[in-house]
């Protein structure tokens, strides 16, 4: 642990937060911008993610901090001076840096979320969604965030604050517009599923697996209306359809997964939807080995992926990697950094911490702590460490 992954050179954080504009006014300035943002950085680094915890960490460490960054005054801003910072610093210049310091880690992943078509090519997996931050939003300050984030690894690509839910379809295509999409396959909860998000990405060169549910009415009845004679009976059928199957299992968690995956062709020209090469639908059975209890689900899926580059098995896969965004990128920065339990919400500080957040996790994964509290116990006793891995310090 503690290494990267591979020697990919990449832009570090300090860097790429330079470019921030200073808000301040000229009179009164203790600190520079770019140290008062390396500090929050690199307390955060070590776990720290509320405005308190931050200038509490920054005190413990102030000897330290002061003869590594060597500010001005010879200490360290206080709590108030890193509330403000917070509440004042443009949002759209702090998601852009953060974004690409997150593009440019790309690289040093690997082949992490990634897949590998029938025809040989890669394809980088790419997942979209929103998450509401719950108790910025209770106290009226609406904190909904859109990602796209990589398969696998979780590492947020961009990231905007759509205000409402509703809005995240929006948001999603403004999101895409400013990434490459070729060589890429997008995954979508179901209410991104849409003609207009699914042409972007087409015309962006890249690929989509969206799920259809009841909320797209018209397409859901025609797929519902032909899996409902599937599979097909004869040899005509067959033929018509172009029927096919796959199953899988897996465990883990304490319960035994099934998926049936079925396939058809068929609707390829009847359906009203960009570049549309196979419609599916997927069964999952979920067995509870302490309870035995039975869960299945049905959904049905439709790509722009044909059949001569992906396995049914792969379309699977790549549904499945979908969750990422919950299981790696959300949950942790829910648990680990207690994100919903946050209580700051004024000004551009609730969105600010969560790009923060999007940061330090994309600087730990990299540098090979995919268990963030593992990570963060590492900087706090490693503190010139952190400040090289941020570029607050030559190597």
């Amino acid at each position: 642990m503690g290494q990267p992954q591979n020697s990919t050179e990449y832009e570090h954080l300090v860097p790429c937060l330079a470019g921030i504009p200073d808000p301040r006014g000229k009179q009164g300035r203790q600190y520079t911008w770019l140290f008062l943002l390396t500090i929050i950085a690199t307390a955060m680094l070590s776990g720290e993610s509320t405005p308190l915890g931050i200038s509490q960490w920054l005190k413990r460490y102030e000897t330290e901090l002061v003869a590594s960054l060597r500010p001005a005054r010879n200490r360290m801003a206080s709590s108030s001076t890193i509330q403000r910072v917070l509440r004042k610093i443009s949002i759209e210049a702090l998601e852009e840096a953060v974004s690409r310091y997150l593009r440019g880690l790309r690289p040093a992943m690997g082949e992490s979320g990634q897949i590998v078509t029938l025809t040989g090519e890669r394809l980088q997996c790419l997942a979209v969604a929103g998450t509401t931050v719950r108790c910025a939003t209770a106290h009226g300050q609406v904190t909904h965030l859109v990602s796209v984030v990589a398969h696998e690894d979780g590492i947020v690509l961009t990231q905007v604050n759509a205000q409402a839910k509703l809005d995240e379809i929006t948001q999603a295509r403004k999101l895409l517009a400013s990434l490459s999409l070729e060589h890429t396959v997008t995954t979508f909860d179901a209410l991104h599923t849409s003609f207009p998000l699914a042409k972007q990405i087409r015309q962006g060169g890249g690929h989509y697996l969206f799920v259809v549910k009841r909320n797209r009415k018209t397409l859901f009845q025609a797929i519902e209306e032909a899996f409902s004679v599937l599979p097909p009976q004869g040899t005509c059928e067959r033929d018509f359809w172009q029927y096919e199957s796959c199953s899988l299992s897996c465990q883990g968690h304490g319960r035994t997964v099934h998926y049936f995956l079925e396939s058809t062709t068929a609707l390829n020209h009847y359906l009203d939807f960009p570049d549309v090469a196979l419609v599916a639908r997927r069964t999952r059975s979920s067995r509870n080995h302490h309870t035995r209890e039975l869960s299945v689900s049905v959904e049905f899926l439709i790509t722009s992926l044909p059949r001569s580059q992906v396995s049914l098995a792969q379309l699977a896969h790549i549904r499945r990697q979908h969750w990422t965004i919950e299981n790696v990128t959300h949950y942790p920065r829910d648990v680990s950094f207690g994100e919903d339990r946050c209580h700051v919400h004024s000004g551009s500080a609730p969105q600010a911490l969560a790009a923060f957040r999007n940061a330090i996790i994309g600087t730990l994964r990299v540098q090979g702590w995919p268990y963030l509290p593992n990570g963060f116990h590492f900087c706090r006793s490693n503190l010139h460490i952190s400040l090289r891995w941020l570029g607050a310090l030559s190597s």
